[in-house]
Order: structure tokens, then sequence, then C-alpha cells
């Protein structure tokens, strides 16, 4: 049973995962688009909001609750994990996460309504931010020693400056 648990669990991870990495890339787009004018911009928004929405509600809302519901059944299988340090940390980067998913989520809504108060390079920027995530929690889960996660987090950091400096250099060079 564990191992089907932790199949669907991993699908429903990449699966969410593919949908933070992507929108903020549509968001970042849709800012990006604010610079046509009249029935272009128009014709643009529709689609930048149709696309948003489906792939919010379509694909990362429902990967992220089969993620977090497997999750919490291979907890319940395996209780021993919950007293295992870096099962804590883990559970901590998804609760950052968790907001990192709503908080784009409420940028999303704020566009719907014409707010574009980010630019897009600090949503190049934002984007990233998964992809730091998404390094911290499988180094985490496959190192799992205390020492060896220490490491890694100093690697994530290190991995995190790494790219925020790419992305400027990226954005000066357009």
């Amino acid at each position: 049973m564990y191992l089907y648990v932790k199949a669907i669990h991993i699908i429903s991870v990449v699966s969410w995962f593919a949908g933070l990495f992507y929108l903020p890339r549509l968001l970042v787009y849709h800012t990006e688009a604010q610079q046509q004018q009249g029935e272009t911009l128009k014709v643009m928004n529709a689609h930048f909001e149709r696309w948003e929405r489906l792939l919010f509600n379509a694909i990362m809302t429902p990967a992220m609750w089969l993620t977090l519901a497997s999750g919490a059944t291979m907890i319940y299988l395996a209780p021993d994990w919950l007293s295992q340090g870096w099962m804590h940390l883990k559970l901590g980067f998804v609760l950052v996460l968790l907001h990192y998913h709503f908080y784009t989520r409420k940028l999303l809504k704020e566009m719907r309504k014409g707010v574009f108060r980010w630019s897009s390079l600090k949503l190049r920027l934002w984007n990233e931010l998964a992809t730091i995530l998404l390094v911290a929690i499988v180094f985490l889960v496959v190192l799992k020693s205390s020492v060896d996660w220490i490491w890694g987090v100093l690697g994530v950091i290190l991995f995190a400056v790494s790219i925020m400096m790419a992305v400027r250099l990226v954005n000066r060079k357009k």
C-alpha cells in the first residue's frame, strides 16, 4: 500500500510543481502584455486570464490537494517519520510552498482586476522561488541526515543567490 501512495505522491508533486513553475511565467507574460493597446490588449488579457484560471483551478489546486493527502497518508503509514528532524524541516518547506501557491493566486486575482503592481523582473524572481523550494525539499528528502541537510540548506542558499543573479543578468541583456 505504501509504495502505491508514494507513487501517487510523486506524480502529484510533479504535477503541482509544473503549475508552480508555469503560472508565474504566465504572469510575467501577462504583465509584459500590458504594453499593448486597444483590441490587442483586450484579446491578450482574455487569453492570459483563461490560461491562468485553467492552470490554477484544473491542475495546480487538485495536484496540491492530492500531494497533501498522499503525503499525510504516507505519514499515517510510517508515523515514525514525525520523530525525525528532516521531516519537520520538510514540512516547514511545504508550508512555505503552500504560501507561495496561495500568494501566486492573490497575484493572479489582482491581475484579473487590472492591478499589475509587480514588474516582470520581480515576477521572474518570484518564479525562481519554486525552483529553490524544490531543490531544498528534494535534497532534504534524499539525504535525511541532519549534517547533510545543513550543507544542503547552505547549498540551496548559494543556488538561490546564483539563480537570482542569473535572472537579473538575463533581464539586463534584454
